[in-house]
């Protein structure tokens, strides 16, 4: 049996290149030192900042340039950890920088308390008589709008120094998926012995057309998920209580306002995507799940058949370097400026590839600013692995272009936001492909591809967000949150979506186990927001051509300097209105009626 590689046997050139960031663990540690004893400049407008506009613009440029510095530590420490989790020296890297972000929040909590503190119309005042102020304006509107919700000044100081503790719940999630997890090898359909792990059964065997090797893998995986269901569920009920007390000590109505209001979504906007989606999607998704069942010769699809390949026979293998050059063709409307910066990202190591033991599984892109963005994928060989990689490199275009154009401060849009640049991607990486060819098997084969990516975020992590709304209106009403009772909720929200198209096993109920995007916050449902604002894009980019373009390079560049209906609007996409959500869903319908048709 081939076994997982550890990290110093992988290929080096299929690896990110963390020297770009720091040359060195000791260059590391030196900045991070001198991070330390650079705060004195930033703490001693403690006290000053009613005095002037140009003292509190000195006060906030000084913060600003330190949490730049703070944020590239951190970030470093944050993707050693996550190329490989169980290295000593990253976990100790992690320790260390938490504790000093931890060190850093507390010391520099004095700001927005003492902002806080200025008689109404301070602001306004100082904002007129500093120009410098200006780039400063929108965040300073923002944290006024938490007057509210603030503690005392101490208390801030308190939640800020316990930074590291409170970041506990998902340490101690990844430490144990990444580190202490281990699955039983399994036999596929050849009889040959293959590896288990989380990595390998999400990005390969869960799609795998061998159905031997699909549920033979995905029983081994659910058996060591079973293993750690009440550990798990400890951990996750310690940060929805952490999340439900700070709800309540700041004095929001309930915790969902509390996490939706850095986000500047309304409630109305939060329920219309769960409500919509999960209700009017399901009937398309169950004829979706019959078709698969019918073709793949089965009596009733089982939940570890929804991801096999309906066409398995048309899905050839495609290399790391094969992809980035589609995908690089898909983007080309977009422009010179944002396909520079694709091109870079592929060729200069801005992305690992690699499987190796104690690697973080899904994909992310992480972007410093002042440096370049890091993309994490593990590469399966398949055209899942192509769109996955399109994802993460619109997030990599979106940071980037926001980093060149904007403030530090101004350069994060709302979470609200964050899915639309990268899902847009995925659906031009697919226009392009049908684009190329008149062979209905292609067109066929494509309509597969998207209802992947429709299945990633209407279906997998809509349906984890529709079961965050029960934990927290559980949470609300002090439920306690137990394994037995997570695994209730998260089979009854299966069950509610799939009916009887699709034959759900009790560890079909452990999926919850699986996301790490619990411990996030409210962001799952941020997933399928995206994907209905990026749906309606890509049909304007196909209609209008070069000025839908231009739109969106703009709403790209704007960064956090407008609010997400804002950025939206601005691309032409109106989400408070319920319509292009249903026109999205609506699509989806049409790509399943589509494969009826050519099957």
């Amino acid at each position: 049996m081939k076994t997982r590689q550890t990290r110093d046997q992988v290929a080096v050139e299929n690896t990110w290149n963390l020297n770009d960031l720091f040359e060195s663990q000791e260059a590391w540690e030196q900045e991070l030192t001198e991070i330390v004893h650079h705060l004195p400049v930033v703490t001693a407008f403690k006290g000053q900042l009613h005095t002037s506009g140009e003292t509190l613009l000195a006060c906030l440029e000084a913060n600003e340039a330190i949490n730049v510095r703070a944020n590239i530590v951190a970030t470093y420490a944050r993707l050693r950890s996550s190329e490989d989790g169980t290295n000593p020296q990253n976990q100790a890297n992690s320790a260390r920088v938490g504790d000093v972000v931890s060190q850093l929040n507390a010391a520099l909590s004095f700001i927005p308390s003492e902002i806080l503190a200025l008689p109404e119309g301070k602001i306004e005042s100082f904002l007129e008589e500093e120009p410098g102020l200006e780039v400063f304006r929108k965040s300073l509107n923002d944290l006024l709008e938490t007057k509210p919700y603030r503690l005392s000044a101490e208390t801030e100081e308190a939640f800020a120094a316990m930074g590291e503790v409170f970041s506990a719940p998902y340490n101690i999630y990844a430490r144990g998926k990444l580190s202490d997890m281990s699955f039983a090898p399994v036999n596929d359909g050849a009889g040959n012995e293959r590896p288990v792990s989380f990595a390998l059964f999400e990005t390969d065997y869960e799609m795998s057309s061998d159905t031997t090797l699909r549920r033979a893998s995905y029983e081994s995986f659910s058996k060591t998920l079973a293993s750690y269901q009440n550990s798990f569920a400890a951990v996750y009920a310690t940060e929805v209580k952490k999340q439900t007390v700070m709800s309540r000590l700041r004095g929001y109505e309930t915790v969902t306002d509390m996490l939706l209001k850095p986000q500047q979504v309304t409630l109305d906007m939060y329920h219309n995507i769960l409500d919509i989606i999960g209700n009017e999607l399901a009937p398309h998704m169950r004829r979706y799940a019959k078709l698969k069942a019918k073709e793949l010769g089965l009596e009733k699809l089982a939940f570890c058949d929804l991801k096999a390949p309906l066409d398995p026979d048309f899905s050839p293998p495609i290399t790391i370097e094969e992809a980035g050059q589609k995908i690089l063709a898909s983007l080309q409307v977009m422009g010179p400026e944002y396909t520079a910066i694709m091109e870079k990202a592929l060729n200069e190591r801005w992305i690992d590839y690699v499987d190796n033991v104690g690697k973080s599984t899904g994909a992310f892109c992480s972007t410093t600013y002042s440096k370049h963005s890091y993309i994490l994928i593990t590469w399966s060989g398949n055209m899942r692995s192509a769109f996955t990689l399109a994802h993460e490199l619109g997030h990599c275009g979106h940071f980037m272009l926001a980093t060149r154009e904007q403030s530090f401060t101004n350069s994060r849009p709302s979470l609200y936001f964050i899915e639309a640049p990268s899902t847009l991607n995925e659906l031009l990486l697919a226009q392009h492909i049908v684009d190329q060819s008149d062979d209905p098997r292609l067109k066929r084969w494509v309509i597969l591809q998207l209802m992947n990516t429709y299945y990633h975020n209407f279906v997998t992590h809509l349906l984890e967000a529709r079961m965050q709304r029960k934990v927290y209106e559980a949470a609300q009403k002090d439920v306690p949150l137990t394994a037995k009772q997570l695994s209730e909720w998260k089979g009854q929200v299966l069950a509610d979506f799939w009916g009887d198209a699709v034959d759900l096993d009790a560890a079909a109920s452990l999926t919850w186990m699986r996301q790490p995007h619990y411990y996030m916050g409210l962001y799952p449902y941020t997933y399928a927001a995206g994907l209905t604002a990026s749906t309606a894009m890509a049909a304007s980019i196909k209609q209008e051509g070069q000025p839908a373009v231009d739109r969106w390079i703009e709403v790209l560049k704007a960064g956090g300097t407008l609010t997400p209906l804002e950025l939206m609007k601005k691309a032409g996409v109106d989400m408070s209105d319920p319509q292009p959500i249903r026109e999205a869903v609506a699509y989806v319908g049409s790509l399943v009626d589509e494969l009826e048709r050519l099957f």
